[in-house]
């Protein structure tokens, strides 16, 4: 447990996930300093309690620590998005960034984010894990709607969990969409409801015609092998599962311990209520 009357910088990204954190750390007793990215952050951050609130740039790493050391800052958390695109597309960096990005091998999120974490110990900034106030919101094991997950979305599981751990080793995405254990979608840089948007659209374009496939989507996301949760924790919302209802996906496998509730409760009665199954397993 993270102890009180302590500084904390927030690195906020886009959604209510910061938000969740700035609150939760709040309640813990924490002053809360928040870095906001100007392509990704909720305007709204300015004003929910934070002791101050800075707008940085994607590629500022310079003005991050600046801000960060005139603030007296040692301890930070990174929370929220950062869209996969916009960091290799909408980034102008600075020297520190520019000399960052050119000593990656592979040029993905894990590998950035992993690199300006190590800058920020560097300069004295503890990076710490984005869950360290939310553990409540951690997946429980177990099937956490009224509905199990039927016998069709059992094997749909099994077949997208075996997909997933494969792909995720190579850092391509966390999210399969699976229909009668066939592979209809997997996430890349566009993000899981972009995925499973697309999995309904493809699914439509085979109604009407002769399809040897349940039209019934198994949504899969899972933690990388060695997941940092330090940053890019996997997260499901109420969104994710208005996003299932659209496409016609029926049940939800996410990893126990390892995937965020963002909106605690209300996931599972948004589930039930549009008779989705959602399980989470070790």
């Amino acid at each position: 447990m993270a102890s009180h009357n302590q500084k904390l910088g927030l690195i906020a990204g886009n959604g209510e996930f910061p938000f969740l954190v700035l609150d939760a750390a709040r309640a813990q007793g924490n002053d809360v300093v928040v870095i906001a990215i100007k392509e990704e952050t909720l305007p709204e951050i300015e004003n929910h309690g934070a002791c101050s609130a800075h707008w940085l740039s994607l590629g500022e790493l310079s003005k991050l620590i600046d801000t960060f050391k005139r603030e007296g800052i040692t301890r930070a958390i990174m929370a929220g998005q950062v869209k996969h695109k916009q960091i290799f597309s909408a980034i102008r960096p600075d020297w520190r960034m520019a000399k960052l990005l050119l000593s990656l091998t592979t040029r993905n999120t894990d590998s950035l984010l992993g690199a300006v974490t190590k800058v920020l110990a560097e300069e004295g900034i503890t990076l710490e894990s984005s869950t360290v106030f939310l553990q409540p919101l951690l997946a429980k094991p177990g099937v956490l709607t009224c509905r199990a997950p039927s016998e069709q979305e059992r094997k749909n599981i099994d077949y997208g969990r075996a997909v997933a751990r494969q792909l995720a080793q190579h850092d391509i995405g966390q999210t399969v969409v699976i229909a009668d254990a066939a592979c209809v979608a997997v996430e890349a840089m566009e993000g899981t409801d972009a995925a499973i948007e697309r999995a309904g659209q493809i699914m439509r374009s085979l109604h009407g015609q002769p399809s040897a496939l349940s039209r019934a989507l198994t949504v899969v996301k899972i933690a990388k092998p060695n997941q940092d949760m330090r940053f890019d924790v996997p997260v499901v919302g109420v969104n994710t599962i208005e996003v299932m209802q659209a496409a016609g996906a029926t049940c939800l496998a996410i990893d126990a311990g390892k995937c965020l509730l963002l909106d605690g409760g209300k996931i599972i009665e948004a589930a039930d209520a549009a008779n989705i199954a959602i399980v989470a397993e070790a």
